[in-house]
């Protein structure tokens, strides 16, 4: 296991930050009383994700490394969607 606090801290925080999205979405769809999908979600998704990407590669986890990347290249595609759509 990592020893290092300051790399401890920054997956934590990364972890807190991803976690965070579900919390947002669910508070979210309980005030308005149907599932949706704040914004902020994907800018949470987007800071978690890559707090959480350079922890991987700090701990030079291949798995850990793809699936955050990937993860990132969605929330940013979904974020440009969203946008895109607004800028309509």
């Amino acid at each position: 296991m990592e020893s290092d606090p300051v790399w401890l801290t920054i997956g934590f925080l990364g972890q807190g930050l991803f976690s965070a999205r579900f919390i947002v979405q669910w508070l979210k769809s309980e005030r308005v009383k149907r599932s949706v999908v704040p914004l902020a979600f994907w800018y949470l998704s987007l800071a978690g994700g890559t707090t959480l990407l350079f922890y991987a590669l700090h701990r030079r986890d291949p798995v850990f490394i793809v699936g955050q990347a990937l993860g990132i290249l969605i929330y940013l595609r979904n974020l440009r969607l969203i946008y895109r759509d607004r800028a309509a």
